[in-house]
Parts: structure tokens; sequence; C-alpha cells
């Protein structure tokens, strides 16, 4: 379950408004004060979108859409409209509703007196994408990364989504991210299954616990801090995780992120 409560961040020059959507999904808008533009990442519920835009008076601009599930897209048609403009990714854009402009890997999006980086971080979907803001160091990762975890491998090969998550990693360490479902206690669980060795993931999931038991939202997160705790940016630097999902002597990377990733599908604790 997602936060009860609206959260509202600054990114420099951008103002992020995190509101909880459906069971646990995480909608956001990203609005420019110095132009009015505001975008929406991703459209879980386009009710919840058009009371935050109202209360705040903001116009809708922008739709970025990171891949096509339904609680990701949902929204689309309701809110476009009066020149709101869909982006959401090319390999995807048959399945991305109201689609305007299809975008895909290091293309460059204006939005407001700011510029967002398209990444390919497909896996999850063939064609998931982030949206990157590196004068505002943050990231919308969708599903692709969570806190502590990323996403199903619904559509993807282990090669693709492991180098997926290594092109998040290689962001700067004060890159907030934003990802999509408030999914960090189970994501806690399992990661100190596999890394039970971990004091930086000891120390962070005593925090997660605290603010769960205020109901309160574990995201954004710090992506340094990701680094040094989530499993599944750690598969390659952590002997302990490689060693407890049993890999082998001829296992390359992709093929211990396949095992780090069936234990987590397979995973009841």
């Amino acid at each position: 379950m997602s936060s009860e409560s609206t959260n509202h961040f600054s990114q420099r020059k951008l103002e992020v408004i995190q509101a909880p959507c459906l069971d646990d999904n995480y909608g956001y808008l990203i609005h420019d004060p110095a132009t009015g533009e505001t975008a929406a990442v991703d459209t879980p519920d386009a009710e919840v979108y058009q009371k935050e835009l109202e209360k705040r008076g903001w116009k809708l601009t922008h739709i970025f859409n990171t891949h096509h599930h339904w609680d990701h897209t949902g929204g689309n048609l309701k809110l476009k409209k009066n020149g709101v403009k869909i982006y959401g990714p090319v390999q995807e854009k048959d399945r991305i509703p109201g689609i305007d402009v299809p975008v895909g890997n290091g293309d460059t999006i204006d939005f407001g007196s700011s510029k967002t980086v398209v990444l390919d971080v497909g896996g999850h979907t063939n064609g998931h994408i982030a949206y990157h803001f590196p004068e505002e160091k943050c990231v919308f990762t969708g599903d692709a990364l969570f806190s502590l975890g990323c996403g199903r491998m619904f559509e993807g090969t282990p090669s693709q989504f492991w180098n997926s998550l290594k092109k998040l990693r290689s962001l700067s360490d004060e890159t907030t991210v934003y990802c999509a479902h408030e999914y960090t206690m189970s994501n806690a669980n399992f990661a100190i299954s596999v890394e039970p060795g971990n004091k930086d993931l000891v120390a962070k999931i005593e925090e997660i616990k605290d603010k769960r038991a205020r109901n309160e939202a574990t995201i954004p997160v710090n992506l340094g801090e990701e680094k040094k705790t989530n499993p599944f940016l750690r598969i390659d630097v952590s002997e302990q995780i490689r060693k407890n999902v049993g890999t082998l002597d001829t296992d390359d990377d992709s093929d211990v992120f396949a095992k780090v990733r069936k234990a987590k599908d397979n995973f009841r604790g």
C-alpha cells in the first residue's frame, strides 16, 4: 500500500508532486514555475491528477509514459485535452494510448526551462524507458528500478535488464530516484535474505520500518544509497549475494542477475 498523503519535493528549478494512486502506485506531477508547464509521469489515476492540478492551479502540458502497462497509461486519454502532448517509448508506441511523440534512448525533451534525457531501460517490458533530468539530478524510473528492487522481467531478457540497471547505476550518486510503486518493505525482506552482512542495508531497513509504521512513503530514494543496498545493483560487487543465489564459476553477470530475479520471484519471506 502506498502512502496516504501527497508529498511535495523540490528539484532545483522544478517542483515534484508525488500522489498515491490505486493500491500501491505513485504518480508524479513535475511543474516548472518559470514557464507554467506541468508533466505527468505515467497516469495511474486521472482523477487523482485532476484534483492535484486544480488544487494548485496548474495546467497539464505533457505526459511522460515509461511503459505500456495499464497502471501507467490508464489515465492518458482522459487527461489528453487542451494541447497535452503524450510522450512514450518508441518500441511500445502501438500500446501507449494517445501517444504523440515516440521517444527512445538518448532523445532529449525540452520541458519548461529544463531538459529530460530518455534512457532505454528495457527488461520489465521490452521498450521501458526512464526520464532523466541531469541538471536537476533526478530520474523517473517507472517499474525498471525500485528502492531495494527492480521490476519483474515480464518481457525482456536477463542481459537486457542487467544492462539497463547498469545504465541507471552509472548516474551520479546524488541522483534522486522517483519510482512508481511502494514495494520497499517487501523488497527489503528479500534483500536482507541474500545479503545479511550488509550493514548499510541493515540500517536502511530500520529507517524503512519507521516510515512504514507512520504510513509514510519510502520513495523517493538516493541513488548513492541504492548502490550500497539494492541487491539488483550489487550482483557484480557482492560475493555474498552471488553465493546465496548459487552462482557458478561459469555464470556471467547476466546469469547472476537472472538467478537473483528468480529468487525474488519465488521469495515468500
